[in-house]
């Protein structure tokens, strides 16, 4: 298995996606959200944020369109709550530098847990555009696509908000009759 599962970076990107860290599956194969069933790829697909069907092995794509792709603990595991406080606290540090070295126009925190865990108590409230700003970056929180969130159960209940996230960010790829759902 990999130790770490490599970020797909561009300069500034005009969405930067931030995960909590990676499965021990997306370590295995080298890709993120890799996980069966894990509806990440067919969220960016049908809310029109990639031109075009993909898997977790077209992760290495996004930087063509403008999108970015990391996590803020690279050590895999078999659940968030495994990491420990201080991995959060290199995590938040590591994260505020790479944020600061790509530009990104968006960064969008792929679930309430890991925005929250960067913003600390001050951080309220769910998905959908936050107030707070990293450096010139704004800030939009997505529901995270696992099908444990509690919080928003079913695909249309997360792509309400990934399609929120393409307005935000204020540019619509062209759609395409494969992502429609």
């Amino acid at each position: 298995m990999r130790l770490h599962l490599r970020d797909r970076l561009c300069p500034r990107p005009r969405i930067l996606f931030v995960g909590i860290n990676p499965s021990l599956r997306s370590a295995a194969v080298g890709h993120h959200f890799a996980g069966p069933g894990n509806p990440f790829w067919r969220l960016l697909c049908a809310a029109r944020l990639v031109p075009g069907p993909l898997t977790y092995e077209d992760d290495v794509r996004l930087p063509r369109w403008g999108l970015a792709l990391t996590n803020i603990v690279p050590r895999p595991t078999r659940a968030a709550s495994e990491l420990s406080r201080e991995e959060w606290t290199r995590g938040r540090r590591r994260l505020a530098r790479l944020i600061a070295s790509v530009e990104p126009e968006i960064v969008a925190f792929v679930g309430v847990t890991v925005y929250q865990a960067f913003f600390g108590a001050r951080a309220a409230g769910g998905a959908g555009r936050r107030p707070e700003r990293i450096g010139r970056a704004r800030v939009f929180v997505v529901p995270n696509p696992s099908g444990l969130n509690a919080a928003y159960p079913g695909f249309r209940d997360k792509l309400v908000w990934y399609r929120a996230l393409r307005r935000f960010a204020g540019r619509h790829a062209r759609p395409s009759r494969a992502c429609s759902r």
